[in-house]
């Protein structure tokens, strides 16, 4: 499945009838998770049939294509059966101890809704979209440099209209595989993310951390006190709230465009990549730390890093980052450090920056663990190499990876 994205060229009334699509999606869908909260032993076909009764029951309701309308009720359906996946799973209670951990919620600002492959017509060849539903909205051109003539109608199988800060966007999800056949390049990596630099590699090469937001604060910070200052519901505060919008998606835009490149960037040039397999969700609740965090966007980075994998046949692997950093890479006696301290030295004559030395640990333990679906586990007895295991990991990724 791919994504093709499109920004759309719509009139004020064409906006005002896509705003009230999405608003009745978002009704559906919270209405769809009352249903669920109220009854017992609801399942998915439940939902589709009260998606059914509402359209019966609400008239302004039908004018969204039943086929949204579906859509709507599977979000709210995603979001239940994500919440008995962590219930099976063992998932802690909240601080208060009421409802455990991802229990659904009520949506108060959907900014998107979905359509099956029906209610929308596409003219692939002047790049015009036509949603036939009751909102009369219209034929609508598409900006963007995806050629759809490239796919057939019948692959497209979804079709979502998205509201951002800059405007509103379709997004067609293509039923098609993607994937490079590249030769093996008989490279081994080990990445080490942290926040003085974007990652440290097992052969000591550090990338810079573009500190995205950190640049844009002040810029922020200026936009938001002009909100702050206009009176509420007036238009000059609906332009401001706009302009601040704006430029926080152009930090979030940045954050993904690097990720983005960087990771087939790193993909593309190794065979296997291991890196740390971190619980972003829990390291940010560091007060201290959790905007430099965020702002380094490594949850991201890996995400896009296994789907480039998977998608040119190379091999990724996370690994847990427990005591990577305080295992010599040398002899594998632990040393003992805080994060203040930035250089290893062990007293077998290594001296290595913190982060280098943690990228080889963790390339060592991803090399224990290949064949393997379990994450490994990094400690002192399973992160002491020898030297010809270079060369077996190398052997694996070729006879992994299938030649053109």
């Amino acid at each position: 499945m791919i994504v093709l994205e499109y920004k759309l060229v719509a009139a004020a009334e064409q906006r005002r009838g896509m705003d009230e699509a999405i608003r009745t999606a978002q009704f559906v869908r919270n209405a769809c998770l009352r249903y669920w909260m109220d009854s017992e032993k609801v399942g998915k076909n439940d939902i589709y049939k009260h998606t059914t009764k509402l359209r019966a029951e609400f008239e302004w309701a039908k004018k969204l294509n039943s086929t949204a309308v579906q859509a709507a009720g599977e979000r709210a359906w995603a979001s239940i059966s994500r919440f008995y996946d962590n219930h099976k799973k063992g998932a802690a209670t909240n601080v208060c101890g009421r409802k455990p951990v991802g229990y659904p919620k009520f949506k108060k600002n959907v900014r998107s809704v979905e359509y099956k492959q029906s209610g929308w017509k596409l003219d692939a060849s002047t790049k015009r979209l036509t949603l036939t539903d009751r909102f009369k909205i219209g034929v609508m051109k598409l900006l963007g440099k995806w050629d759809l003539m490239l796919y057939r109608q019948e692959d497209i199988k979804r079709l979502r209209i998205v509201k951002r800060a800059d405007g509103y966007y379709a997004q067609f999800l293509v039923d098609v595989e993607r994937h490079f056949d590249l030769e093996p390049s008989g490279k081994t990596i080990g990445l080490d993310v942290g926040l003085k630099s974007f990652y440290t590699d097992s052969e000591g090469h550090e990338e810079p951390n573009p500190r995205f937001y950190r640049k844009a604060e002040q810029s922020l910070k200026k936009l938001q006190r002009q909100v702050s200052r206009k009176v509420k519901g007036s238009n000059n505060r609906k332009k401001a709230v706009a302009r601040l919008g704006r430029k926080h998606l152009k930090v979030q835009r940045q954050r993904k465009d690097h990720a983005v490149k960087l990771a087939r960037c790193v993909v593309m040039s190794n065979d296997v990549v291991a890196f740390e397999d971190l619980k972003v969700r829990n390291m940010i609740r560091n007060r201290k730390l959790s905007k430099s965090i965020q702002d380094a966007s490594w949850r991201e980075f890996r995400l896009w890093m296994e789907y480039f994998a998977r998608v040119c046949g190379k091999i990724a692997i996370p690994v847990n980052p427990a005591y990577t950093s305080q295992i010599c890479s040398g002899c594998g006696v632990a040393v003992k450090k805080d994060l203040k301290t930035r250089t290893h030295v062990c007293g077998c004559g290594t001296v290595l920056d913190r982060d280098h030395n943690a990228a080889i640990n963790i390339l060592r333990g991803a090399l224990r663990m290949v064949g393997h679906t379990k994450t490994g586990e990094a400690t002192p007895e399973t992160l002491v190499e020898m030297e010809e295991d270079q060369p077996k990991l190398a052997s694996i990724a070729e006879a992994r990876i299938p030649r053109l």
